[in-house]
């Protein structure tokens, strides 16, 4: 079975109010994310789409050490052909250490979401990433007091 791999960030600002960023498809929402490039690892490849895909440099992000969010599935995409594909995802949660405009290259827009769990926005990946990044600010609470460095 061919195995394909996408790597991305989940971006959360915390002034004026806790938001995360969804970025949007036509008909779905979407994260900044994208498949690893030869030589890339993980982490390489979710900075580099994010940066790719939001017009946001790396060095505007904190990412936290403690949580990356992993998820395997078989899509049905006609990009993929007949053949059967395993699909596993790897998102890293980014904390925006300052605010600037977005740069869509691929979305047709974007929002930034107040942060209110529960979430059901997309049963596929979003809300179950969601609920895990709500297991993780309720388990590790002081993510959530510390405000990210300043930019350099």
């Amino acid at each position: 079975m061919r195995q394909v791999r996408a790597c991305g960030v989940i971006l959360f600002r915390k002034t004026p109010h806790l938001t995360y960023l969804l970025l949007k498809h036509r008909h779905r929402f979407d994260l900044p994310k994208g498949h690893l490039e030869e030589g890339e690892n993980d982490l390489e490849c979710a900075l580099r789409e994010m940066e790719e895909e939001t017009g946001i440099p790396r060095t505007d992000v904190v990412l936290d050490p403690t949580f990356s969010y992993s998820e395997t599935y078989h899509p049905v995409e006609a990009r993929f052909g007949p053949e059967p594909v395993e699909k596993t995802l790897m998102i890293y949660l980014g904390w925006l250490n300052r605010d600037r405009p977005l740069k869509l290259t691929e979305h047709v827009g974007y929002e930034w979401r107040l942060w209110t769990p529960p979430h059901h926005i997309q049963r596929y990946t979003i809300n179950p990433l969601l609920a895990k990044i709500e297991e993780h600010f309720t388990s590790n609470p002081e993510v959530l007091r510390v405000d990210p460095p300043a930019a350099s």
